[in-house]
Order: C-alpha cells, then sequence, then structure tokens
C-alpha cells in the first residue's frame, strides 16, 4: 500500500492542513448559515454558493502557482466536472424531499449531514481509487467503460417520479429502528409513547448519503480520468461537494427548467470515458478537456436557458 505522498505531488502537511481547513469550514458554514430553522432565501443560499466557489478557485490558484499549471488546469476541471454531477444529484435529492415531505425550514439541517457524510465517503473512495488505480493499471479502462455506460443511461433517462420512502435502504431501516411519520422538530429522532424512534429527518438523510454512494459510482472515475494526481482528485471532490447545500437552494425551483442538463452530463461523461480509454495510446492534454467539457455544460446550460424563454414567450403571445 502506497503512502499519500507517493501517489500525489502534495506533501504530508497539505493533506493534513487541507483537512482541517475543510473542518473549520465547515464550522463556520454551519454557525453563521445554519443557526435556527428557517428556509434558506435564494439570495443568502447565493451568498454562500459565491462563497464555496471562491475559496475553490482561490485554493486552485494557489495550487497551480505552488505546483504547476498542468495540475491547476486538472484541478479546475476536476472541480467542474464534480460540480456539475453534483448538480444531477439535486434533482433526487428534490425527489427525497418532496417523498418524506420535510418542510423547508429543516430541509438545510438535512443538507448539511448529506454533504458531511459525503465528504467521508469521497475522501474514502478516493484514497481506495488510488491504490487500486496504482495496483492495476486497467482498471482505468474499467473505469473508462463504467463512464460511458453511465452516460448512455443518462440519455435514456425518463425522470420518473421516484418515491424515495420505498428505497432499499428505508425498508431495511424500519426492520431494525422503530420509525414514525410525524416531524414534529429538526431532530433526527424523538421520543414518542417512551420509545426513542427514528424521524423522516432521519430517513431522508439515509437515502441522500446511500445516493451519493450510487453518483459516487460516476464522479470517482470521472476524477480519475482527469487526473491521477490523488490530492488532485480528492480536494477538487470535496471543494465541489462542500456548495452542494448552497447550491441546492439556489437551483431548486430552476432544476425543472434544466431540461438539456442530462444529455450534457452524458455527453460529458461520455468524453472523460473515451480519453480514459485512449490514456496509454494519446493522452489528451488538460486544457482541452477543460474547453470540451466547458462547452458542453455551457451549451446544455444555454439551450436549457432560450428553449424554456421561447416557451415562456409563445404563452405569453396566445
Amino acid at each position: 500500500m502506497k503512502t499519500l505522498s507517493e501517489i500525489s505531488v502534495a506533501p504530508t502537511w497539505l493533506w493534513v492542513s487541507f483537512s482541517i481547513g475543510i473542518l473549520i469550514l465547515l464550522a463556520i458554514d454551519l454557525s453563521l448559515f445554519g443557526r435556527g430553522d428557517h428556509k434558506i432565501s435564494t439570495k443568502k443560499a447565493l451568498l454562500e454558493s459565491g462563497i464555496w466557489v471562491s475559496v475553490a478557485l482561490l485554493f486552485n490558484a494557489w495550487f497551480a502557482y505552488t505546483y504547476g499549471a498542468e495540475l491547476g488546469l486538472e484541478f479546475l476541471t476536476g472541480y467542474l466536472v464534480e460540480k456539475s454531477l453534483s448538480v444531477d444529484n439535486l434533482f433526487v435529492i428534490v425527489l427525497i424531499f418532496a417523498s418524506f415531505k420535510i418542510p423547508d425550514i429543516y430541509q438545510h439541517r438535512v443538507l448539511f449531514y448529506g454533504v458531511l457524510g459525503a465528504i467521508v465517503l469521497r475522501a474514502l473512495f478516493i484514497i481506495v481509487g488510488a491504490q487500486l488505480l496504482y495496483a492495476f493499471h486497467w482498471i482505468l479502462y474499467v473505469f473508462g467503460g463504467v463512464l460511458i455506460v453511465t452516460g448512455i443511461k443518462l440519455l435514456r433517462d425518463t425522470d420518473e417520479q421516484v418515491n424515495a420512502t420505498e428505497n432499499w435502504s428505508i425498508r431495511l431501516i424500519k426492520k431494525i429502528v422503530p420509525t414514525t411519520n410525524k416531524i414534529t422538530n429538526h431532530d433526527f429522532f424523538v421520543k414518542e409513547n417512551g420509545l426513542r424512534v427514528a424521524t423522516p429527518l432521519f430517513l431522508a438523510l439515509v437515502v441522500i448519503e446511500v445516493t451519493d454512494l450510487v453518483f459516487a459510482v460516476d464522479s470517482i472515475p470521472a476524477v480519475f480520468a482527469v487526473t491521477q494526481d490523488t490530492f488532485v482528485a480528492f480536494a477538487s471532490n470535496i471543494l465541489a461537494i462542500l456548495g452542494l447545500r448552497a447550491l441546492y437552494f439556489v437551483l431548486a425551483d430552476l432544476l425543472g427548467k434544466l431540461r438539456y442538463l442530462k444529455p450534457g452530463l452524458a455527453a460529458v461523461l461520455g468524453f472523460i470515458g473515451v480519453k480514459m480509454l485512449l490514456i496509454d495510446f494519446y493522452k489528451i492534454p488538460s486544457w482541452v478537456s477543460l474547453l470540451v467539457i466547458f462547452s458542453i455544460l455551457a451549451t446544455a446550460g444555454l439551450s436549457s436557458w432560450y428553449v424554456a424563454r421561447m416557451e415562456n414567450i409563445k404563452k405569453l403571445q396566445r
């Protein structure tokens, strides 16, 4: 098993400092934006989201200056890929909250702990994935195949309404832990008739964590197609996930209008998958990957906006 310094240019002190910094930022985030039970306004969510993006870009700039422009481009590309995949994850979170009927005032609390759990899981997966890549180079081809298959599945996705309360993880928990359908406060567990029971908030949190495990199957191979430096993969992924809660409250009302997001993500995953399959024959430059991915996402976003705008104009003309 290789040490962290052997699978990355980043020294041990940077790994430790970055991890401590993330914990401090999470504590600040909870104290500034997560205090009390209230619905997060779009203005507040935009501010928080802007702060997280700024933190990521500032760290990216410092990292590029310290360790070179090539790794800096890989970091930015990995961040962009994970951020775009996170937006797709938000579609599922909307359905989860709707299924469990989680009030707006409690959603930010569930999302905070959901993000915290996602950070721990991604860190573990990335380190394990890096060890596998260095031990078995052929896994690159497996990852590439997974991304292409996932891209095809996204193209065929029908966006059906799914009842998250029927998730297998919830059926399992209900066999082990007493549950209640009542939501009286923000607690994950409450006492009911003298018995400690799990609330819908806890059940929603479980489904969010299970969902993130599924999404990790896409995002971890994707980031290793962009970079094989473990710290770049780790830091870009974590910084993208940190802004997920704020991004949810920014985009929750707009998700339905992003009709071309999934085809765009499918194209991104397909491109990254092909890049990974070709890595031993031709290495696509980092700047080309960044340009292609940004162009695909920008086209998907602008196309969604334009079609929605034309539909609104037609409605007004009727």
